[in-house]
C-alpha cells in the first residue's frame, strides 16, 4: 500500500520530473527561469503541483532540459488517449495555438485511410518492419500512446490477426514512420499529438471490428 508521501509523488510526476533533471544538471530554479525566460515563483509553483503548466511552459522544459516533450505531456496530463472527453482536453489544450482538433481528426483519418492501402503492399511491410523500431529508439520517449504503439506492433508482427486488423494497426505504425504528419515532428511541443490521435482512431476502429456482430 502506497503511503501519503509516495501517492503525493505519483499525483506530481511533471514536478518530479522536472527536479531530477534540475539535479542532473545542477540548475536551481532561478536559473532555469533565466535560460527559459519564466520566472522561479511560477516555475516553482509547477514544480510543486500549484499551478497548471501551459503547452509552452512544456516546450521550454524540453528544450532546456533535455527531456522528451512526451514525457512531459504525459506527466503533466496532456495525453491523447481515443475517447471523444480526450479530443476535448487537447481542443481546451491548444487553445489559441491555433490547430484545430477536430480539423487534424478529419485529416488524419483521410491519411490513415491511404496508409491502409499502402499497408496491404510488399513495401509497406518492408517499411513497418524496417523503420518502426528505429524510430522510436530515435524518440526516447514514454507515454500512454507510445506503449499503444508499441502493443500494436507486437500484434501486427504476431501471425495471429485477421488481415483486415493488420492492414488497420499497419496504418497506424506507417502514420508514425513516415513524414508526412499533419503537425511536423519537429513543431514542438505539438509534433507528436497528431500522432497520438492517430493511434486513438485506429484503437476505436479496432475495437468496432473485434465487437461480437
Amino acid at each position: 500500500m502506497a503511503t501519503g508521501h509516495e501517492g503525493k509523488q505519483e499525483e506530481n510526476r511533471l514536478g518530479e520530473l522536472i527536479k531530477t533533471s534540475l539535479r542532473a544538471k545542477s540548475l536551481s530554479m532561478r536559473k532555469l527561469g533565466g535560460m527559459t525566460g519564466l520566472d522561479a515563483a511560477s516555475i516553482s509553483r509547477i514544480v510543486n503541483g500549484k499551478q497548471q503548466p501551459k503547452l509552452e511552459h512544456l516546450h521550454l522544459f524540453a528544450q532546456h532540459l533535455e527531456i522528451p516533450i512526451q514525457e512531459l505531456l504525459s506527466a503533466a496530463g496532456f495525453e491523447a488517449k481515443e475517447t471523444k472527453d480526450d479530443i476535448s482536453e487537447l481542443r481546451n489544450a491548444l487553445k489559441g495555438s491555433g490547430i484545430h482538433v477536430e480539423n487534424m481528426a478529419d485529416q488524419i483519418r483521410k491519411e490513415l485511410h491511404k496508409y491502409e492501402a499502402y499497408a496491404q503492399t510488399e513495401e509497406g511491410r518492408e517499411l513497418i518492419e524496417s523503420s518502426f523500431l528505429p524510430k522510436l529508439e530515435q524518440l526516447r520517449s514514454r507515454g500512454y500512446y507510445i506503449d499503444q504503439l508499441k502493443d500494436l506492433y507486437g500484434e501486427y508482427g504476431s501471425g495471429r490477426l485477421p488481415e483486415p486488423e493488420r492492414h488497420v494497426i499497419g496504418s497506424a505504425l506507417l502514420y508514425f514512420v513516415l513524414s508526412t504528419d499533419i503537425i511536423p515532428d519537429f513543431s514542438f511541443p505539438f509534433g507528436y499529438i497528431d500522432d497520438a490521435i492517430a493511434v486513438g482512431i485506429v484503437m476505436e476502429r479496432l475495437k468496432a471490428m473485434r465487437r461480437p456482430s
